[in-house]
């Protein structure tokens, strides 16, 4: 039988391990990223629809100091994260934000984005853009108060997610008419923006929507990116050059997309404004994975496109520490590796994009076999079919460089 462990010795078990585990960075190399914690990520207790809590709550407070004693520099949250639904807009919400405002001096650490809870309350339950137009007038206030705490804080960045715009009946709702009302209240929005921005001489926020394919309506109306860059581009926006799009990787891996296509669009479109770093599995419900726990070589391709193409928007680490995780193992085990993981990741997908194998196959692929009669088809193929090989070859790279192959790593010698 395994000895036991005493209770009073497993944080110095979960110290020790942690420790031998190396592979770590300092706080002063964590803060060169621009990765946020969130509010709801660090605070996440466990809880789920078939589950009860493992975790006690925490406040906003002390999730910003342990944020900042990690390297986290930034801090992000929903307003309803710091603020019950019942003191949104009233003189309670400034004596929260002023304490928020100060935890963030005190420890260094900046709010990079706040985003609107429209989909957990039950008056969101046939969405914010439901038929009721008291409904609608809430929502829009909502809108415009996130937009004011975004100010108050410093945000530059707002997050949307319309988490309830759907239905669970089909027939039940006009979907045109649906996104007319939502598109209302995102102009609502952006015209707060303006206004706060011209009375305090400040500037206008950049307004992220996020999509998702499902839950937790039975049907979305904006399941997915594309779809967002869609709405954006349809016309009903006021100031659609406000309006970019916030991806999250898992929400694309869930119905089956390739998460790196559709940031690919993105930013095509010039609209990859901010992005929720996360795993998890295709064609699964919301686990909100720790980043490269699941699928590490899809994540280096990720980085290695977002590198190439000169991103520099927030990295939001938008998962949830698994319930068997301890509020201490929270700011320990996990915020800290998942940290670590993205900046490894990171520094892999440079040292990808420099390799010299990769560099001279990929030039080889667009300079083709050379000038050749355009019409035909036979001959083209023929002249350039040993260069596709190529493909394969730059996927082997990239699996050695994951994994250290290319630097002579071997294991055992199978023919000694």
């Amino acid at each position: 039988m395994p000895k036991s462990t005493d209770p009073q010795e497993q944080r110095a078990l979960v110290d020790r391990l942690t420790a031998a585990c190396g592979g770590s960075y300092s706080p002063k190399v964590r803060r060169r990223f621009f990765i946020s914690g969130p509010q709801w990520a660090a605070s996440y207790q466990g809880q789920a629809l078939f589950h009860a809590p493992t975790r006690g709550p925490i406040q906003p407070a002390e999730v910003i100091e342990r944020l900042a004693e990690i390297g986290i520099g930034w801090w992000t949250t929903h307003d309803t994260d710091i603020i019950s639904t019942g003191q949104l807009m009233t003189s309670k919400q400034d004596q929260i934000l002023a304490g928020i405002e100060q935890a963030l001096k005190k420890n260094g650490v900046k709010c990079s984005m706040v985003t609107g809870e429209t989909f957990f309350h039950p008056v969101w339950a046939a969405s914010p853009a439901a038929e009721q137009p008291e409904v609608r007038a809430y929502a829009r206030q909502r809108l415009e108060n996130v937009v004011e705490i975004a100010h108050k804080l410093g945000a530059q960045f707002i997050v949307y997610w319309p988490g309830t715009l759907g239905y669970q009946f089909q027939g039940v709702v006009d979907e045109g008419l649906m996104l007319r009302r939502y598109a209302e209240e995102i102009n609502a929005a952006c015209g707060k923006d303006h206004e706060i921005a011209r009375a305090t001489g400040g500037s206008t926020k950049r307004h992220c929507l996020e999509a998702k394919p499902f839950e937790p309506q039975a049907e979305l109306i904006l399941p997915s990116t594309d779809a967002m860059l869609a709405f954006i581009n349809s016309g009903l926006l006021t100031h659609p050059e406000m309006v970019g799009v916030n991806p999250e990787y898992l929400h694309e891996l869930m119905w089956g997309s390739a998460p790196r296509a559709a940031l690919a669009r993105a930013l095509v479109a010039g609209k990859l404004w901010h992005f929720d770093i996360n795993d998890g599995y295709r064609l699964k419900h919301d686990v909100d994975i720790g980043i490269g726990l699941i699928n590490p070589l899809d994540w280096l391709n990720v980085l290695v496109l977002l590198r190439s193409h000169g991103y520099d928007g927030p990295f939001n680490l938008d998962f949830k520490p698994p319930r068997t995780t301890s509020n201490y193992g929270v700011f320990k085990v996990s915020f800290p590796s998942a940290v670590d993981r993205f900046i490894t990741l990171w520094e892999i997908a440079g040292e990808a994009i420099a390799d010299p194998i990769i560099q001279e196959a990929t030039k080889a692929l667009e300079a083709g076999a050379g000038p050749l009669e355009s019409k035909d088809a036979d001959a083209i193929f023929e002249a350039n079919k040993e260069l596709w090989t190529l493909h394969e070859l730059i996927a082997h790279r990239l699996v050695q460089i994951l994994l250290g192959l290319h630097r002579g790593r071997t294991f055992v010698n199978l023919n000694a």
